[in-house]
């Protein structure tokens, strides 16, 4: 009669975390998976943002408001930073639960640094805002 005790596994996760994928800090594979998706979506978008910053080289003020207020090039814009502050927040937040080992410290730094990730990225989807739909507010 064969052993069934070596293939027991014995596990301090609960079956409802074992279902949901959730590991030690309650984030689970979620967390993981939007950096990730984060990190990919930033490739085209950067690559796309060196782009429009060249051809804004060299231009004149009308011709650079003429470039940003083109619908696809503020639709760029506004992806690409929504993408780099939701990365930098999640890339920002795994330090910070890696490496503050007190629990207030811990939970100050990152409420701290999701409004700073928040006032960065709507400052930004201000100003994209203001200049490429200037022409139809004015």
């Amino acid at each position: 009669m064969a052993d069934n005790r070596a293939d027991a596994r014995v596990s301090m996760r609960t079956p409802l975390a074992r279902v949901k994928g959730l590991g030690a800090s309650g984030h689970g594979v979620e967390h993981w998976w939007i950096h990730r998706m984060t990190a990919v979506s930033n490739i085209p978008l950067i690559i796309a943002f060196v782009i429009i910053v060249a051809a804004l080289a060299g231009s004149s003020y009308q011709e650079a408001i003429a470039i940003i207020s083109h619908p696809l090039v503020a639709i760029i814009l506004l992806l690409a930073v929504l993408s780099v502050a939701n990365h930098m927040r999640l890339g920002m937040q795994i330090i910070i639960e890696d490496y503050v080992h007190d629990k207030g410290l811990k939970i100050m730094a990152v409420i701290a640094n999701n409004f700073y990730a928040v006032i960065i990225g709507v400052a930004c989807l201000y100003a994209i805002l203001k200049v490429s739909l200037g022409r139809i507010l004015v």
